[in-house]
């Protein structure tokens, strides 16, 4: 098993930054990717960024290219996700997202991940 637990979400004004953060415990050592996913009301739950665990590499939605930035730190099991100019639209919870299973192609799908964290809310005020 393994627990993620999402903090630094908020309120900010239109292109403010926010830098919530994801911290897995438990059995981090069978994680293979892990990433950010958001849901606004009323919508179905999106791919926003991701990252191998080994490697690095990382993985962003065409809408928030340039704009946000996941990093992680894996002496502490944590990742982060740098969010700049931020735009009302980007209003959502977000959740963090751990997938143990080892695939060429990085997942997208909420499906394919293992575990989820509770989520937190990112409200942007216009």
């Amino acid at each position: 098993q393994v627990q993620l637990v999402e903090s630094g979400g908020g309120l900010v004004q239109a292109v403010g930054s926010l830098r919530p953060s994801c911290a897995a415990s438990g059995r981090t050592f069978s994680m293979r990717a892990m990433a950010w996913f958001r849901q606004a009301p009323g919508k179905e739950r999106e791919f926003v960024v991701g990252i191998r665990w080994n490697g690095g590499s990382t993985y962003y939605a065409d809408s928030v290219k340039g704009r946000f930035t996941i990093s992680r730190d894996n002496a502490k099991n944590t990742v982060y996700l740098q969010m700049n100019s931020l735009q009302p639209e980007d209003t959502a919870t977000y959740y963090c997202a751990a997938d143990v299973e080892t695939s060429w192609t990085f997942p997208r799908a909420a499906g394919e991940y293992d575990y989820w964290g509770q989520g937190t809310q990112v409200t942007v005020s216009s």
